[in-house]
């Protein structure tokens, strides 16, 4: 917290400083008055996050800018990658609330449909989102999983034909699948969200912003991650390395 502000971190995973502007842009759009969006990437990983490998890489940018943003006062973070990379160690890290997006997504579709689909990138991705559904417990409220084909940094090459790819699966979801509502499955796609909606009537729901406003209630009820258990602080020890930082 700083002055009456509270700051929000908003933790893009990849290295894409375009891909981190569209995500703070997304965030901004739907914070609160008294909130201000603190939109970061690591300076060094992946320049995009497709797979395990990248995963396991970038969580390690993620837990740096945890740890950059508690010394920044920031009162929560957000995970702008839909695999949640590092969010546990995350959690152990942070004082305040850490969400992950694809966690925030799936919430809150449940809250307003009793089913949903999700619209991704790359087909190898969907297996990784199935993990997830698994292990947050929204494997039953998920239709189908659906991927464009198409890497994640070209929703930033300026073609406009991912967000077009995307649009026609999320048309398609909303015909075959029986959903109530759609999950947009990359931070990529913080921005299509509110025009989709619109367009077809039905809940398209952004990760980015769903978590902002999650971190944002966390916040306001008083509320931070749990230090009593698993997420406790992590045990004193020297790292060596390139993790002495961390230390």
């Amino acid at each position: 917290m700083m002055g009456n502000k509270r700051i929000i971190q908003v933790i893009n995973p990849n290295t894409s400083r375009a891909m981190t502007a569209t995500i703070g842009a997304a965030a901004r759009a739907v914070a609160a008055a008294d909130t201000e969006i603190l939109a970061v990437c690591p300076g060094q990983g992946v320049p995009s996050i497709e797979g395990h490998f990248d995963e396991a890489i970038a969580a390690i940018g993620v837990l740096e800018q945890v740890k950059a943003g508690r010394a920044q006062g920031v009162c929560g973070h957000v995970i702008a990658c839909f695999g949640d990379p590092g969010l546990l160690a995350a959690r152990e890290l942070a004082q305040g609330p850490v969400v992950g997006i694809a966690e925030a997504a799936m919430h809150m579709a449940t809250l307003v449909a009793t089913r949903f689909s999700i619209v991704t990138t790359l087909p190898r991705t969907l297996i990784i989102a199935r993990h997830l559904l698994q292990q947050y417990g929204f494997e039953h409220h998920c239709a189908a999983l659906h991927a464009i084909d198409l890497p994640v940094l070209a929703l930033e090459d300026g073609s406009g034909l991912a967000q077009e790819k995307v649009r026609q699966r999320c048309i398609q979801a909303m015909r075959e699948d029986g959903s109530g509502a759609i999950v947009l499955g990359c931070g990529g796609m913080a921005d299509l969200a509110q025009d989709l909606t619109r367009e077809l009537g039905l809940p398209v729901i952004d990760g980015v912003t769903a978590a902002v406003k999650m971190v944002e209630s966390l916040v306001a009820l008083g509320l931070g991650t749990s230090k009593h258990g698993d997420l406790a602080f992590p045990l004193k020890k020297n790292l060596s390395g390139q993790f002495e930082s961390l230390s």
